[in-house]
């Protein structure tokens, strides 16, 4: 196949770019551009697609023999996960950034243009196995659980499954991949993993939201209305949130209290005990499905973080028309907040996703109010 293969600088996508060579592929190297800012640098294993990534990503192109190019898709990623990111802050929601980066940039923008150019798939570093059943490609775990990233890549849908390739999907460590860098001479095989957001460097995700939203007092309310401290923009606090709440008055029981609910309409943070974050029940909409979607309540699991337990669950897909889903979950849950990602699971396969409209406990009434609902569209 030709295929085009997507090089962030790091060493996963280094090793999937020269298996791709080694599977006998025309391949062709390309580095997305990001960042609007074209001088900044990673700090430590934080941040991606700078320029010092762009120059590791070409050294490993040199080294592996393959044509190498930078493609400028910091306007699209500025416009959609950036965005999005934003909106979804300034509404209380909870995003997921790399979900909409899978969704918006490498299987779309990405994908499209090279399909455009005559490729027949694009090749990634993601830890994840595609498998061929008999009615069509599978998207399923990686064997190394603790870098699994079927979860991020559910939302990409069957179509553009078809046209990828994930040549990471049969390593079980990562140490495995870095042996491969090593001697294979790629200068990458030591650098460190990047984590957090990548547009967010410097880690501070409070602080750039401020940034970008600007800052916004208004008061930290127990569960009876009771003012006990006061925020500088409601966006920035999450479902389940603990630390960083700054309150000035503990509560009676003298038991910690966590974010319950986010009202960015009358710009109010609602905290309270741990007991309201549980729930059994999950609303989802944006659902993408993999397989035909379940009108019936049907067995699987359940993913709510990238890096979290799966839980078993019963799910099926709503009859309204607009794409969205329920879950059953068969073990509580704490702290899901809307706008996080849902993935279903059956053992390994990737059934398809949803994102959090609501959460709520069993026999509770749907509504804003924290003490029935404490995640709201």
């Amino acid at each position: 196949m030709r295929v085009l293969a997507a090089m962030s600088g790091g060493v996963d996508s280094a090793v999937a770019a020269a298996l791709a060579v080694e599977a006998g592929h025309e391949v062709v190297g390309v580095h997305m551009a990001l960042s609007r800012n074209r001088d900044q640098f990673r700090t430590g294993s934080r941040g991606c697609c700078s320029i010092e990534d762009a120059g590791d990503a070409r050294r490993a192109a040199d080294v592996l023999g393959i044509p190498y190019y930078v493609w400028d898709l910091s306007e699209t990623f500025e416009e959609t996960v950036v965005a999005d990111f934003l909106s979804e802050y300034s509404a209380g929601r909870t995003p997921n950034p790399c979900v909409r980066c899978n969704e918006h940039i490498k299987f779309t923008a990405l994908l499209d243009k090279a399909t455009a150019l005559g490729f027949d798939a694009v090749a990634t570093g993601h830890y994840a196995r595609i498998e061929h059943g008999p009615a069509g490609p599978e998207l399923h775990r990686s064997p190394n659980d603790a870098k699994d990233q079927s979860y991020v890549l559910a939302v990409m849908g069957p179509e553009r499954l078809a046209r990828s390739v994930f040549p990471l999907g049969h390593f079980a460590t990562k140490d495995e991949v870095r042996a491969e860098a090593e001697r294979r001479g790629l200068s990458v095989s030591a650098k460190p993993d990047s984590y957090d957001i990548c547009f967010v460097a410097d880690g501070d995700t409070r602080g750039f939201l401020r940034d970008r939203l600007g800052e916004k007092p208004g008061e930290v309310v127990d569960t009876d209305g009771t003012v006990v401290g006061e925020h500088r923009g409601a966006f920035a606090y999450t479902i389940g949130q603990r630390k960083g709440l700054g309150l000035g008055r503990p509560a009676a029981d003298g038991k910690p209290r966590y974010v319950v609910d986010v009202d960015t309409e009358s710009n109010t943070v609602v905290v309270g005990p741990s007991e309201l974050l549980t729930v059994d029940h999950i609303d989802a909409g944006r659902a993408t499905w993999l397989v035909p979607a379940p009108n019936d309540w049907t067995d699987v699991t359940v993913q709510v973080r990238a890096h979290g337990r799966a839980v078993p669950a019963q799910v099926r897909a709503t009859s309204d028309g607009a794409a969205g889903l329920e879950v059953r979950l068969g073990e509580p849950l704490r702290g899901i907040a809307s706008g996080q990602s849902i993935v279903v699971y059956r053992g390994t396969r990737v059934l398809g996703q949803g994102t959090v409209s609501g959460a709520r406990r069993a026999g509770a009434v749907s509504s804003a109010a924290p003490t029935a609902t404490v995640a709201h569209a």
